[in-house]
């Protein structure tokens, strides 16, 4: 069991997600950064799916009454623990019965994720652990964390090994490699000009379902289409030529023709994008785009 004594910004449980819901409506969603809890999973001995916590830009107080064993990969945030230890990312913690966890704000980045040995036992809706906020189901309750809440988890008996992981080397900078979209040819060249010369700002209003973006107008010359199936990472541009970065809980169809979409490999970039963070945009092939999204975390052990 996890006891949240003191919620943070915005801490959601979450797995890989629920695929094959499209036809209802809803999107496949789970980890921003599925890679990124797939390895804190395997750090603590979880199948890649196993169900854990998404914690955005400003962390919760956790107790473990049972003690546990966890990992954090992702955005590095400030954090303590009520032993004497350091808490590492990337790495096997053992946390003993009655510990605390404590993580304060995001040092860099959006996002960590944290899992727990036996994974959260929250109940699984449409095939799947995470919570769908706008919808107000799955995850606890379908909301955020509370203080007060008390996760469960499920028993695993065994020790742990004490490992490590290594994510994949990524691009830096305020750069989102991206494949043409199948709208381009939609868009005049002085909108294309924009888009891909151009640096944007992560708007106030970006959340789960989209990254608003604010800068120089991506001009088009159909405005609407026939709604169309989308996907996260797709590049919207509505009338008002300021594009939206479809997310993880984003819609299924669209209607505004989309330029470009941001390919595999950068997701976890685009995970870690906060408001007011800048953004800009590169077009590669789909072979390199291919090749990149092979890369794979690697874990180690540390005895």
């Amino acid at each position: 069991m996890i006891e949240v004594l003191r919620a943070g910004l915005c801490d959601l449980v979450m797995d890989l997600g629920r695929p094959g819901q499209g036809a209802l409506g809803v999107p496949v969603g789970g980890a921003a950064d599925p890679a990124a809890l797939a390895a804190a999973n395997r750090l603590v001995g979880n199948a890649a799916e196993a169900a854990g916590l998404e914690i955005t830009l400003s962390g919760p107080d956790l107790r473990f009454p049972q003690g546990g064993v966890v990992a954090l990969t992702g955005a590095q945030f400030t954090a303590s623990r009520s032993g004497s230890a350091r808490v590492a990312w990337n790495e096997t913690l053992v946390l003993a019965a009655g510990e605390t966890l404590t993580l304060g704000r995001a040092q860099e980045g959006c996002r960590c994720w944290l899992a727990l040995r036996g994974g959260l036992a929250v109940t699984p809706v449409m095939g799947s652990r995470s919570t769908f906020q706008p919808a107000g189901f799955g995850g606890y309750r379908g909301r955020a964390l509370q203080a007060g809440d008390a996760l469960p988890c499920e028993p695993v008996a065994g020790g742990a090994r004490l490992l490590r992981a290594h994510p994949p080397l990524r691009g830096t900078g305020p750069c989102l490699r991206v494949l043409a979209g199948p709208q381009t040819g939609h868009f005049d060249d002085s909108g294309l000009a924009a888009f891909f010369g151009s640096h944007y700002r992560v708007g106030p209003a970006s959340d789960r379902r989209g990254v608003r973006l604010i800068g120089p107008a991506v001009t088009h010359a159909r405005v609407e289409l026939p709604s169309q199936g989308v996907l996260p990472g797709a590049i919207q541009v509505p009338p008002d030529g300021q594009p939206i970065i479809l997310g993880w809980d984003g819609p299924v169809t669209g209607g505004y023709p989309v330029i470009a979409g941001v390919i595999a490999a950068d997701w976890p970039l685009l995970a870690q994008l906060r408001p007011g963070d800048v953004v800009g945009f590169a077009t590669i092939g789909a072979e390199e785009a291919r090749a990149l999204a092979m890369d794979r975390w690697k874990i180690e052990g540390t005895e």
